[in-house]
């Protein structure tokens, strides 16, 4: 990075006060404090009071031009927009130049991918490892329950009401939800918690443990889902291999849940949608079911 980072220290120390008065999570602070890294170094030094849209632009120009998508593009468009949202709410700036720059347009209409129950069960066969216990119930969680890896990963002890069979859950927004453990799953999350790690720290309340004794991280999950994919689709060609992620593991849930009769609204609470637009892109149907429903039709022309 370069040297004139450092004039800007005041106000990035400032923005993580903010950010953590605001109760952003740490991982969102990590995230937006790496972007507004990555913001400053391209000013060239120049002083923040000089920043104008033109230079947000550029920045936001030359992002796209890396080759990240238009959903990562946008997030950096946000990081910096709240940046200037923080330093005018601390009384360090008046203007947000940021602000008024549109967003570039995403593919809604894009099918989400996801696991059908069949290949998710076969899926979740191809956990394996020393850490097995742990990793199946952490996809289990994401794939039957509907959690954010952002989620699991924040998950404390307490928030599983053994009892009740229900699970506390931060999150986006700073929002709590509870959501019903299966009797499925039951079995699963009893079975890690019995066989998890021993915490670095004794007040470590962190669910589930990374094996260096620590929070599992949402990157230690992330590849640890990769993996696992990379095993799940070990037999078939590349060209016909399908861009699986930790997420979709999330996407698979709606689209079950939907697929089984579940109402919009419910489904939206589980996930912790906001809005319910939101909840509506899991409610694609496939060339199959298309077929299925237009067969139905009958056509009887009554004779004259």
């Amino acid at each position: 990075m370069n040297d004139w980072i450092e004039d800007y220290e005041e106000e990035r120390e400032a923005f993580l006060i903010w950010m953590k008065d605001a109760g952003y999570t740490p991982y969102t602070q990590k995230s937006y404090l790496a972007d507004i890294r990555q913001f400053l170094s391209s000013l060239g030094g120049k002083k923040l009071e000089a920043v104008k849209k033109l230079h947000v632009v550029s920045y936001l120009t030359s992002v796209r031009e890396s080759g990240v998508s238009d959903a990562t593009r946008n997030r950096k468009h946000a990081s910096v927009s709240c940046f200037f949202k923080a330093l005018i709410e601390l009384e360090l700036y008046s203007v947000n130049p940021a602000a008024g720059i549109k967003k570039s347009k995403t593919d809604k209409n894009r099918e989400p991918v996801y696991l059908d129950e069949s290949d998710l069960q076969r899926f979740l066969s191809a956990v394996e490892g020393k850490y097995k216990d742990r990793n199946l119930a952490v996809f289990l969680l994401m794939s039957y329950m509907g959690l954010r890896v952002g989620e699991v990963h924040t998950l404390n002890m307490n928030d599983y009401n053994v009892e009740r069979r229900s699970l506390r859950v931060f999150g986006k927004g700073r929002k709590w939800r509870n959501v019903p453990v299966p009797e499925d799953v039951a079995p699963f999350l009893d079975q890690a918690l019995e066989a998890r790690l021993d915490p670095w720290r004794s007040k470590e309340e962190a669910m589930f443990i990374s094996q260096k004794g620590r929070r599992l991280s949402i990157r230690g999950i992330q590849q640890i889902a990769a993996q696992t994919f990379e095993r799940f689709q070990a037999q078939i060609p590349d060209a016909h291999r399908r861009p699986y992620s930790s997420h979709k593991l999330r996407h698979s849930f709606a689209t079950m849940l939907l697929r089984k009769g579940a109402d919009l609204r419910t489904v939206q609470e589980l996930l912790g949608h906001s809005s319910i637009q939101t909840t509506t892109v899991y409610t694609h149907i496939t060339s199959r079911e298309k077929e299925e429903a237009m067969s139905r039709l009958q056509i009887r022309i009554p004779e004259v």
